[in-house]
Formats: C-alpha cells, sequence, structure tokens
C-alpha cells in the first residue's frame, strides 16, 4: 500500500501522523461544549479543498499556499516551495483525473475531508485532509494523507 504525506514535508511527517492521532482522539473523546460542526462547517470545509484544488490547475501557487494553515507554511516556507513540492511528491493532489468529495466530518475547531481521486494513469487514491479553524473563523489545511485506494470510487 501507498501513503503519502502532503503538504508537510519529511520531517513533518512524524508530525502529521500525532496530529492525525490527535483527531481521532478528539473525535471520540471531544467535550459536550466544543462547538458543533454544522452544515456551514461542513460546506467551508469541502470549499477550502476544492479552491486548494483549484488553483493547483492553474499553477496558482500563492492562491494554494494561502489555503494551508501556519504549521505548513512555516514548514515549506514559500508558496513556489509548498507547489514544487506538492508537484513532485503527489502528483494526484497536483493534477488530479477525477475528484470525488466525501461528507466533512469534525469537532469544533478540527475537522477532515476525504477525498477520492484518481490519478492520470487510472490509478484511485483517496486522500484525507485535515483542517483546523482558524482564529478569524477561516478554516486551513493542517496535512493531507494521500492513501492508494484499492476500493470502490463513489
Amino acid at each position: 500500500m501507498n501513503i503519502r504525506a502532503h503538504p508537510v514535508s519529511i520531517h513533518l511527517r512524524g508530525l502529521f501522523a500525532a496530529g492525525a492521532a490527535a483527531l481521532v482522539w478528539l473525535f471520540a473523546a471531544a467535550p459536550a461544549q466544543a462547538a458543533p460542526f454544522t452544515a456551514a462547517d461542513e460546506k467551508s470545509v469541502r470549499s477550502v479543498v476544492e479552491h486548494q484544488l483549484a488553483a493547483f490547475a492553474k499553477d496558482d501557487a500563492a492562491k494554494a499556499y494561502s489555503f494551508a494553515a501556519p504549521n505548513v507554511r512555516e514548514a515549506v516556507g514559500n508558496a513556489a516551495g509548498f507547489m514544487a513540492m506538492v508537484r513532485k511528491d503527489y502528483p494526484v493532489v497536483y493534477r488530479p483525473g477525477s475528484v470525488a468529495f466525501l461528507k466533512a466530518e469534525g469537532k469544533g475547531d478540527q475537522a477532515i475531508q476525504r477525498v477520492q481521486m484518481t490519478d492520470a494513469g487510472g490509478a484511485s487514491w483517496l486522500a484525507v485532509y485535515s483542517l483546523e479553524r482558524q482564529r478569524n473563523k477561516a478554516w486551513r489545511i493542517t496535512g493531507c494523507a494521500v492513501v492508494e485506494n484499492k476500493g470502490r470510487m463513489a
């Protein structure tokens, strides 16, 4: 099975794994007072990922980078470095052949958006984006794991 983490650099893969584990824990043990994940949140989360994918399609590095959370921005340094890393290491995210969004899920200020994708060769992939609501209430992408999808596409 192929697994890639995007958009974090090699030294942040452990941080991404820890972040993913924390999200699982948060979803299982979030306090009752956590803000509910609303239909508007679901729409906003999906929109952020859609807009980043659209920016990749236009080779608009600055726009694609603008949807990255501060942890990602700090790790990659700048928009050009971010775009180069995605282009080189995550071609299915950079240029998906097809995209099918699954339902976004979240609790409080954390969310996950799963996206089924095919690459240029027709292989199927599942991209699992983690997002965090920022102080200004905007959702930003904190990481993405891309896993070869041997199952059915939706």
